[in-house]
């Protein structure tokens, strides 16, 4: 027997009280000539691969291609694939990453610096900036099949 939606309700805000999680993205973009499109931000130290959190009644891929919009005047053409979910153990016990890839977009124009996006701009994986972060060059690593994919960010 199912139970009333007004009880699956209030289990669902039970479990997230207390077994909350997040769940965040980012997109690895490659242009024709196999750079990666990276930023830095303003309030942290590195360069990224563009990426942010899923909102309240978002989708992952919703939130993927709002985060390349927004950090890199990018929009996705088709659908980009989900190239694996991490446990982002760096951050807390409940955080998730998913990567996804995609080569299939268009830049409406280069990314100027904001209040959020310090520089931004494609870089070849053997020429990557100095402070790109270890995450950015462990997860090329694997995008490129040198090594097994983790199951930690």
């Amino acid at each position: 027997m199912a139970l009333p939606k007004i009880v699956l309700r209030a289990l669902h805000k039970g479990f997230l009280a207390t077994r909350p999680l997040t769940l965040g993205v980012r997109c690895a973009l490659f242009d024709a000539q196999g750079r990666i499109f990276l930023v830095r931000h303003t309030y942290m130290t590195g360069w990224f691969m563009p990426g942010g959190g899923v909102e309240a009644g978002e989708t992952a891929g919703e939130a993927m291609r709002r985060e390349v919009r927004e950090e890199g005047n990018i929009e996705l053409q088709g659908e980009p694939a989900l190239f694996n979910l991490y446990f982002n153990n760096q951050a807390s016990r409940r955080d998730h990453v998913a990567l996804f890839r995609s080569d299939s977009f268009v830049q409406s124009a280069p990314k100027v610096p904001d209040r959020e996006i310090a520089e931004a701009g494609f870089f070849a994986p053997d020429a990557l900036p100095e402070d790109a972060t270890p995450a950015t060059h462990r997860r090329l690593r694997e995008l490129a099949g040198e090594v097994p994919a983790s199951p930690y960010w």
